[in-house]
């Protein structure tokens, strides 16, 4: 371990850890389950999940912002790098603050290492390989051993991080005692070859309080099922996917019949943006409250719909979770982009009501208001939600719903009155 401790201080529930890794690689979850763990901890943390590339073996980083102030803005420079990937080795260890952490795996000798850092190598293939035969038992065991690592090195109790992985795989019990058996063993290997805690580490708090850890896109599904969607047509399309994906799991969980077993929604995977949309007006024009999710390219290819439902007065909500533009890794860089292409969408005299969430609080309040106002108003709206809102998890404040609410459909009338002759015009 190389230290300059003329250069390191000690700093408490206030840093950057950034996990370099390879997509496809199974490390999600684990330092999903890091961040959590932090959290547990009564210490604000914020993740990001920085993927250039969704396409596997291809580089991926999460950086995870401990903030006891609360700060949710990237900080930039890291405190404490853990360097999964030999692809991206020279420009993580570039990252790193003076005095700052380099945690790696040593079972293949580093290259350029700096003076001004503090390196941790821990042979986790290594020891994956000795304790393992499974090559994917391997390759996911070795992404729980670095947390348990990491526990040590910063001071985190085992007993949150025991406590998550029993939740996580709450549905698959067999594999709880497997997945707490790696991360002790890279806890006790930390602590028997590092000097535990290092400079950077965490100490309990109440800071969290009452908050709750979810993305925005998870929380406007939510909102939609709150706010009466009952139809949801859609193309895949990064980083809308799981907003119509959440949809889809409420939906199975609050519209199931109890008694049948039939779902009380229709959720349809078009064949592209443009057909997904016409079946949104479609379903709005016969009376169902409906929604599709897209992204700037889609909205491109909707604008002759839009323009259809807004003078036709059809209600129809659409989130777009906007990012860069659709060229090759850009997709993947969040970006308020498509504000002017959703305001005035469509050709001629269009002028379109946008919403605009700023944490999963709002993405759940404005995915239910967004339906009230396109019935009442009788036309398209738009809730636009970015991909680092969209994607990322954060703390907000609880979701909130007053059961005596009631849908506002807007101007609504009877057969009996249209056959009576009362005029529906506005």
């Amino acid at each position: 371990m190389q230290r300059d401790t003329e250069m390191t201080r000690v700093r408490v529930n206030d840093f950057v850890v950034r996990f370099a890794n390879v997509n496809g690689s199974g490390s999600a979850s684990a330092n999903q389950l890091f961040a959590r763990a932090i959290l547990r901890m009564g210490v604000p943390a914020t993740p990001r999940n920085i993927f250039p590339s969704n396409i596997q073996g291809l580089p991926t980083w999460y950086e995870v912002r401990v903030s006891e102030a609360g700060h949710l803005g990237a900080r930039g420079g890291t405190d404490l790098m853990v360097a999964m990937n030999p692809q991206t080795w020279d420009k993580d260890m570039a990252g790193i603050e003076p005095g700052g952490f380099l945690f790696y795996d040593s079972t293949r000798p580093a290259r350029n290492l700096r003076s001004d850092i503090t390196v941790l190598g821990m042979p986790l293939t290594a020891l994956c390989n000795a304790e393992y035969s499974d090559p994917r038992q391997r390759q996911i065991f070795k992404n729980i051993m670095y947390v348990g690592a990491l526990s040590a090195l910063l001071d985190i109790d085992p007993a949150v991080v025991e406590q998550l992985i029993a939740e996580q795989f709450r549905a698959k019990e067999k594999l709880i005692a497997p997945n707490v058996h790696a991360m002790q063993l890279g806890r006790s290997y930390a602590l028997a070859n590092f000097a535990c805690p290092i400079d950077l580490c965490i100490r309990r708090t109440d800071r969290v309080g009452d908050r709750i850890f979810i993305d925005g896109n998870s929380a406007a599904g939510l909102g939609a099922v709150y706010g009466g969607a009952t139809v949801a047509a859609w193309y895949p399309i990064t980083p809308s996917t799981s907003l119509a994906e959440a949809f889809m799991r409420y939906c199975k969980r609050y519209r199931t019949d109890p008694a049948t077993g039939k779902g009380r929604y229709a959720i349809v995977q078009a064949e592209d943006e443009l057909a997904s949309i016409g079946m949104v007006i479609g379903a709005g024009w016969n009376g169902a409250r409906a929604f599709t999710a897209t992204s700037g390219p889609g909205i491109s290819l909707m604008q002759e719909f839009l323009g259809l439902a807004y003078f036709a007065e059809i209600p129809a909500v659409l989130f777009d979770v906007q990012r860069a533009g659709p060229s090759t890794g850009m997709p993947t860089r969040t970006q308020q982009c498509d504000v002017m292409a959703c305001a005035y969408a469509s050709h001629g005299d269009t002028k379109h009501v946008l919403l605009f969430p700023e944490d999963p609080h709002e993405c759940f309040e404005f995915g239910a208001l967004a339906f009230d106002l396109a019935d009442r108003l009788q036309t398209p709206v738009f809730v636009l939600l970015d991909l680092d809102i969209g994607m990322n998890e954060r703390l907000c404040a609880p979701f909130a719903w007053d059961d005596a609410r009631r849908m506002d459909r807007g101007k609504v009338m009877t057969a009996a009155e249209l056959e009576a002759g009362h005029d529906f015009g506005r």
